[in-house]
């Protein structure tokens, strides 16, 4: 899970790329980067371990100058430490110039790499995917080049011959040099992509290309819709909007850890509401729990802030439960689930969380949160939950049991740390310390994510094993699950 956005603009577009990264700091605080480019072809970039406002200084954002941009931040998914190194964005220096910024992750990189060095003769520095995933595109685009200017064609030539070598989940953002901005989807859209437009004073048109819609709304553009799976958008140095579809068969199916967690609930991605998906998960949360729940065992209904609160609300409401708030939380601390290592992530839950006695005092408790992942947390909540006088807990999550690593973005590799991995649900409220435990069902869920939409599907493969872009083999999840083990 990362952050992207990208920006044609009449003037310079630092501020803009900058404020944008802040709205985005959710989805990584690992590092951030920005790259800006002048319409001579000169690149101009910045980047750095950590969050936005404490990565960049004033000094940097004088010196990134341009009327194209990109930005990112990064939650690294494999490792357990930062690796300034594999911090985006990723340059090379031919053809013309590129420098990109990817959102997902690459499932055939073993063969990607062999094939940059025996064949493409292409020198890799990292092991991140993002830098295999320019150079490809790089080396396609030299490939497709057939005269002295580069075009809108050409362009979406190459990114077809990416679609056909890479695979995986990718939605990604790229300068080249001299000609403008170019984005692009996977075949599947399994990552986010969104396009929005304003126009300026004097008439003319800026664009934007961002991982959620709350960014585009922000910064007062209108939106203009999704970058749709296998397209690819290009935005020449005039403004200029060109779209092709790039891929055979494209076919849209999102990830749904995305509404789950990942997105604000002020955004909306392919159509949907994300917060109205979390009160639709919280009602039919709370038909599983009335089956499975005494109705004595629960005094008051309590959210895990902030993902889980419109499924708590929703919850309460509907088993006519009081709501109240019996957490509260730092917001100086960051997302726990994204922390690198378990440790870490121990550690920070009671630096993020604190319980207020007065709320939990001599009461049965129901808890809700947006999924359980590693369990680390829910073990470490449940356990001030009942520090600070509980009577009884009972834990539900707005997700189903995660059982199965993802691959396609999120720091899941291994099946071994997912605490519902081989284990039934009184076995996982006994490993946590709940008194009751309650998960979504995978078809609620999944109802509940696309009510109302047009779309049919959903990438669901951590919670029922489903791998959608049907290359993930058993050989692969244990090279994953022996290679980048958090």
């Amino acid at each position: 899970m990362c952050g992207i956005v990208g920006m044609v603009g009449q003037g310079l577009v630092n501020q803009d790329i900058y404020d944008s990264l802040l709205l985005l700091q959710h989805r990584g605080q690992d590092s951030t980067g920005i790259a800006t480019a002048e319409r001579s072809g000169v690149f101009h970039q910045a980047k750095a371990k950590g969050q936005v406002r404490e990565a960049f200084r004033t000094r940097d954002m004088r010196s990134l100058l341009g009327e194209i941009g990109l930005g990112h931040v990064r939650y690294a998914t494999k490792g357990t430490a930062s690796n300034e190194e594999e911090a985006q964005p990723f340059y090379v220096n031919a053809p013309y110039g590129i420098v990109l910024v990817h959102n997902g992750n690459l499932t055939n990189t073993r063969e990607l790499t062999s094939e940059l060095f025996h064949t493409d003769r292409r020198h890799l520095n990292t092991s991140s995917d993002t830098e295999l995933l320019v150079n490809v595109l790089a080396n396609e685009l030299q490939t497709v080049i057939s005269g002295p200017e580069l075009d809108a064609g050409q362009v979406f030539q190459a990114v077809t011959r990416v679609h056909e070598r890479v695979e995986g989940s990718y939605a990604a953002i790229a300068l080249i040099a001299g000609y403008g901005l170019l984005a692009f989807r996977d075949p599947f859209g399994i990552r986010p992509l969104i396009l929005g437009t304003r126009k300026t004073e004097d008439g003319a048109y800026e664009w934007i290309v961002a991982s959620e819609s709350l960014v585009l709304e922000n910064g007062g553009f209108d939106i203009v819709r999704e970058v749709m799976p296998g397209e690819a958008v290009f935005i020449d140095l005039d403004g200029h909007l060109h779209t092709r579809q790039c891929a055979r068969e494209p076919r849209l199916v999102p990830c749904s850890f995305e509404y789950v967690y990942l997105a604000r609930p002020d955004s909306s991605m392919n159509g949907i509401s994300v917060y109205e998906a979390r009160l639709r998960m919280g009602d039919r949360l709370a038909d599983t729990i009335a089956k499975h729940t005494p109705r004595e065992a629960i005094d008051v209904v309590m959210p895990i802030p902030d993902s889980a609160r419109p499924a708590a609300m929703q919850v309460a409401r509907k088993l006519g439960i009081e709501y109240r708030e019996g957490f509260y939380k730092n917001r100086y601390v960051g997302r726990t689930f994204i922390m690198p290592g378990q440790a870490v992530r121990k550690k920070s839950v009671r630096q993020k969380l604190n319980a207020m006695s007065s709320e939990f005092k001599g009461k049965n408790v129901l808890l809700i949160d947006d999924s359980i992942v590693r369990g680390t947390t829910s073990k470490e909540i449940i356990q001030m939950a009942r520090d600070a006088g509980a009577k009884s807990v009972t834990f539900a999550s707005a997700a189903p049991p995660v059982r199965y690593p993802h691959v396609y973005g999120i720091n899941m590799p291994s099946r071994h740390e997912l605490v519902a991995h081989g284990r039934t649900i009184p076995e996982i409220a006994e490993e946590l310390g709940a008194d009751y435990m309650v998960y979504q069902e995978v078809e609620d869920l999944k109802a509940a994510i696309l009510e109302g939409s047009d779309i049919t599907d959903l990438d669901m493969s951590c919670f029922d094993g489903r791998y959608i872009t049907g290359t993930v083999s058993e050989e692969y999840l244990a090279w994953v699950e022996g290679s980048q083990t958090s």
